[in-house]
């Protein structure tokens, strides 16, 4: 299966913000990463999910949401990573501009939060309704979008870690307001971060699976079973 793959600047919200495009050949769909505090596109773990849904026949795209400098800034303060305001604005100019790019126009977009940027792809799917179709949160602090989730339209899969209780029940919360299809599912054995064996895994599985169905398409995996 031929890929696309490009590293791109993406304009949004007054700013430049680098970005990471893949796309497969025939694909289904287009899932946009919004990392979580302190992070970036370079994150390992979400990198590690973003192949396993180009696997399955969905683009990806990996965003820093902060510029360089901003960056720097946030690595002394840690404050811009809990601008959930600022996130979400730029993170729906990025879903603004999937909307016009060629190689993505034609296609239903998902978003994959993890930790504060599951809160700033809650906002942008509030923002964005008829564009973003489905939302899975790793991890996620979906508390943090406050008023936003009862807005929320895109079924949400919330994925949570076993022993990040403090999380689960945060998580727990945020899944009582909203009103949109959604499901909470705990990884067993898991802390915050996914790190013990297999987790990861186990969220790449859950997340396939979640944006195979609503975004629209057969699963390459299924197909060649047959």
């Amino acid at each position: 299966m031929a890929t696309l793959t490009a590293t791109t600047a993406v304009p949004t919200a007054g700013v430049v913000l680098d970005a990471d495009l893949t796309v497969p050949d025939a694909a289904t769909g287009v899932v946009l990463f919004a990392h979580g505090s302190g992070s970036s596109r370079h994150s390992p773990r979400n990198r590690a999910v973003a192949t396993t849904l180009n696997e399955r026949g969905l683009a990806t795209v990996l965003v820093d949401l902060l510029t360089a400098e901003e960056e720097r800034v946030d690595a002394r303060t840690a404050q811009l990573r809990f601008d959930i305001g600022l996130l979400a604005q730029r993170l729906t100019g990025v879903v603004d501009w999937l909307g016009s790019h060629p190689d993505t126009a034609r296609h239903d977009i998902g978003l994959f939060g993890s930790s504060t940027g599951a809160a700033a792809a809650l906002v942008t799917a509030a923002r964005r309704p008829e564009a973003v179709r489905a939302v899975v949160s790793r991890g996620g602090r979906p508390d943090l979008a406050a008023d936003a989730l009862t807005e929320v339209t895109a079924p949400t899969l919330l994925v949570v870690g076993g022993l990040d209780t403090q999380v689960q029940a945060l998580n727990a919360h945020a899944l009582s307001a909203m009103a949109t299809p959604a499901e909470l599912i705990i990884v067993a054995g898991a802390t915050h971060l996914f790190e013990e064996e297999g987790t990861l895994e186990q969220v790449a599985e859950l997340a396939s699976q979640w944006f195979i169905v609503h975004l629209g398409g057969p699963d390459p995996a299924s197909a060649e079973s047959r």
